[in-house]
This record gives C-alpha cells, structure tokens and sequence, in this order.
C-alpha cells in the first residue's frame, strides 16, 4: 500500500530496510526496490526525505525517533507508540524539529467522509445527538488464525482496538468535529489460546463514549466478526437528519430524514469543495481505499516543502491514538468504568490545515 502510494504521488522509493539482510533482501524482491543493509544505513542516506515506518507496533517509537534524529520526515503506521509517553515524545520532538510525522489514518480520506463531515459542520443534521458506530472483522476467527499481532512482545498491549478501534474513533472525531470526553469499555478475549501461545490482548471491544457537547455514542469492534472482512460503518444522528458511511460502500452516503431517505452518489459536481479534490475518478467509476491511501501520503508530501494538507492526521493525532487507547484497557480493566480523555493537550480537534517547515 505504501509503495504504490509513494509512486502515485510522484516520489521515488528510495529503497527498503528490514530487520535483517535477508529480509531486506524478500521484500526488494517482492516490491521491486532496492534494498538497504540495514535501518542505520537507509537513515544515513542524504537522498532519502522521508521514511515510512511499516514495522511490528513496539519498535514503531525507537524507529520514529531516530528517524526524526537524522531530520528524515516520518509516515508511521499506528500506533505510533504503545505508549502515551513515547507517543508525545515524538510530537515534541516533531515539533522541536519542524519535521512532518503522519499517521495513515486513511478513511477521512475518502471524499464521502469529508462530505459527511462539511455537512455535520455546517449544521446539515440540526443538532447531532447520537453517533453508532463499528469496526468489524473475521480474520482472527477460528483458532488456527494467527499473527504477529497478537504476540503483546510485538504488537503492544492493545490488539483490536489499537489496530482498528483507533481507525473507527478516529473517524468519529473527524466526522464530529469535536472530541470524545470520556468513554466506558468493556473487553474480551474470546480465544484463551492461539498458536499454542497464551493470548493476552482483546478480540473485541464494546464502547460507550459522550462527546464534550453532550453526543452519546455506541461502537464495536471485533476481529471475530464471521463473515465481515473490514466493515467499518458510522451513522451521525441529527434532530433533522442522519447520515452514515460505510468503507465498503465508500462511494455513497446514505442521508436519512423524516420524510425521506436517499442515497448520495459522489459527484464532484455537486459535492462540498473539501471532498471534491479528493474526487479524483470520474463520478460513475468506483474509488477505493488505495485512492485514500494515495491521497494521504499526496498530502503528506505536501507538507515536507512546506506546503499545506486539509485534514492530514499527524503526530498529535497518533497522540490521541495512544490516549484513547489507555482509556480503553484501563476503563476495562476497572469493569467498564468512565474514563476521561478530555486532557488538555487532546481537547481540540486538529485544526484543517497542517504545515510543516521545509526540510533541510
């Protein structure tokens, strides 16, 4: 995903490290481009600009970090740490440094979720009241189902939430417009073995969450979900209208009223300017998420001269990534308690647009 999105913004792939010779050596093969010996050499190299960090969740803040060192610009997968404190590490340092580092929170990429969003702003649904909301997948079903992710040495002490709960609440928040407050959670682990390993991190999670201007929410999210394979869906609910997007359907949205009900098509023709530019395709011919991917790192590299990127998810995002992320195991832990994550520094919704110093 990475690599087709870098050549789709017109960069070059310098070339890829991995954590060993010969695996440097598979995924050269595999992706076609050349191969560094090692991470020390590919952050030494003065042609490389920016460095994607597609690595296992624990070794996501060592590599960042050092990265931001070299004065390398960062695109990192969430979460960018497994922790609260390395995660605003970073952001400090990012921000010491002038240095873009980028979240792939992908789906507000899609031009029907900007559409969603523009029409919340601008009072489309009257007052929002209500948001339900899910992630759902069935890859880690059945008992042989495996991963690296469900090893907490490499993936971190959150698994379904981390890896895609954080995706659904980002979305909430940027459809919103505002923060969640404060959120219970319930957990569960419906596998106690996989591998023949002990498997110590969630299969699912159930929320209640209640934004700061009152908005009540519902969301669940499971990697056991028989039969879904990446259904992330959200509804908004208004005191005159509702509207809901769902990213295997990513070329409508459904807008619900009193009277009536309709589906909207995207057309950049008559869509908010926002979700217009990332209507790429010609209305008719189906857009994607390889399309949201392309048009996040577009948008990444935007900002690495200086630029500016409407919506782009950066490290104070992956900051709040971390925080949502603790609430959850430490509400659930405590049975579902309130926990609050209206933090002073992970209040504010980030601003539209980002820029970044131009690299040196």
């Amino acid at each position: 995903m990475h690599t087709r999105a870098i050549r789709a913004a017109g960069a070059t792939v310098a070339g890829v490290a991995s954590s060993s010779a010969a695996s440097s050596g598979r995924a050269s093969a595999r992706l076609g481009v050349p191969a560094f010996a090692s991470t020390e050499q590919l952050l030494l190299d003065p042609d490389v600009d920016v460095v994607h960090i597609c690595t296992p969740n624990t070794t996501h803040a060592e590599l960042a970090l050092s990265a931001l060192a070299a004065g390398k610009h960062v695109v990192c997968e969430k979460p960018i740490a497994t922790t609260v404190d390395d995660a605003r590490r970073i952001q400090r340092v990012a921000a010491e440094t002038g240095l873009t580092v980028a979240v792939p929170f992908v789906y507000r990429f899609h031009p029907m979720v900007r559409e969603a969003a523009d029409r919340v702003r601008l009072g489309g649904l009257g007052a929002v009241h209500s948001v339900q909301a899910c992630y759902l997948q069935d890859w880690l079903l059945e008992p042989g189902d495996d991963d690296w992710r469900v090893d907490q040495q490499l993936g971190g002490p959150s698994r379904a939430f981390a890896d895609i709960g954080s995706h659904l609440c980002d979305l909430v928040e940027f459809v919103l417009g505002e923060r969640i407050g404060r959120l219970s959670a319930r957990t569960r682990t419906v596998l106690p073995q996989r591998g023949g390993q002990p498997v110590l991190t969630e299969d699912l999670v159930a929320l209640l969450f209640e934004t700061a201007s009152g908005t009540l929410g519902t969301a669940m999210v499971s990697q056991m979900a028989a039969g879904r394979k990446n259904r992330l869906a959200l509804e908004v609910m208004g005191t005159e209208a509702s509207i809901a997007f769902d990213q295997e359907a990513p070329d409508t949205l459904w807008l619900g009223q009193r009277r009536e009900s309709r589906t909207l098509v995207r057309d950049a023709a008559t869509l908010s300017e926002d979700a217009a530019r990332l209507a790429i395709v010609p209305v008719g011919h189906p857009m994607g998420y390889q399309d949201a991917f392309n048009a996040f790192v577009r948008d990444a590299y935007l900002t690495l001269g200086g630029g500016e990127a409407h919506g782009l998810p950066t490290a104070a995002d992956g900051v709040r990534a971390a925080v949502l992320t603790s609430a959850v195991l430490t509400s659930a832990s405590a049975g579902g308690e309130w926990a609050d994550v209206s933090s002073p520094d992970t209040t504010a919704v980030e601003p539209t647009v980002h820029r970044a110093a131009s690299p040196t």
